[in-house]
């Protein structure tokens, strides 16, 4: 076999799976659709305000039946240590996604920090179960996403939309979502089936995070006069300043200690998605 075939069939995996992420990030550019010539200035671009109120009662129904009973369940079953224990690791899981998104967008520093702090809290804080990285006064984990990369290539942030489940988001974080799934480097380090044990922790983490903040959720979504206005402000506040678009805006985060409840550990303030 000649070093031109043998580099061929090295290759052909890769050849295979790239025109398919080049095809969720051409749908993530496409996606983002712009506002309308009737659009108020600082107005929510809503233009899919109805079927958004239609899924937000579907999770707001989800959230009273489902989510925040067995939440509260899960937080009074495990001790606080493991609780805390198991958003560490959930967290630790995600930086390597950061990682990845820092470079594309040019934020050499956040990747080497997020690196540093990942391989101190994988080795010395045992998986991410403990947080050495913090002791030691590294920068907390950017938390960057594609959607965030997508901002930063001046993608649009498009419309706001509810999704099932997930809950507030926009067309452009949304897209973001979905790149990010493919793009996780632990997908494809880690084999099948332990891959999928290792995701399933981030679902105790919510678990968590509903019943710490669970004053300030329960009182957008069950003590607000309207709950999805209230719910796609706050968010789109969030995600503005996140961005670094607060402007002028008054920037009000629901799991701010001022606003809510306790920010305690796990995951410090997590990410509303």
């Amino acid at each position: 076999m000649t070093d031109t075939q043998t580099h061929q069939r090295q290759g052909a995996p890769r050849a295979r799976s790239t025109p398919a992420l080049a095809a969720l990030v051409a749908l993530a550019l496409s996606a983002c659709s712009a506002p309308g010539p009737g659009q108020a200035p600082g107005a929510p671009f809503d233009p899919y305000e109805a079927t958004n109120r239609a899924t937000h009662e579907f999770n707001k129904d989800l959230d009273r039946k489902v989510i925040r009973p067995i939440s509260h369940g899960y937080s009074k079953a495990v001790p606080d240590d493991i609780e805390t224990a198991i958003s560490r690791f959930a967290t630790n899981i995600s930086i390597p996604r950061a990682v990845v998104n820092n470079i594309l967008q040019g934020n050499m520093r956040g990747a080497t920090e997020d690196s540093y702090r990942f391989i101190v809290n994988s080795t010395v804080g045992l998986a991410g179960l403990f947080d050495p990285a913090t002791e030691l006064g590294m920068p907390k984990a950017t938390g960057a996403d594609f959607g965030q990369t997508l901002h930063v290539w001046g993608v649009r942030e498009g419309a706001y939309v509810e999704i099932p489940v997930l809950g507030p988001s926009t067309e452009r974080d949304f897209a973001g979502i979905v790149v990010d799934i493919f793009t996780d480097p632990l997908g494809y380090v880690i084999a099948a089936p332990q891959k999928y044990y290792v995701v399933a922790t981030k679902v105790p983490k919510r678990m968590t995070e509903r019943t710490r903040f669970t004053e300030t959720i329960d009182s957008v979504l069950y003590g607000s006069a309207d709950s999805y206005a209230q719910s796609r402000s706050l968010y789109l506040q969030k995600r503005h300043f996140e961005l670094g678009e607060s402007g002028s805006n008054t920037y009000l985060d629901p799991y701010d200690t001022t606003y809510g409840a306790s920010s305690e550990d796990p995951a410090d303030v997590p990410n509303a998605q």
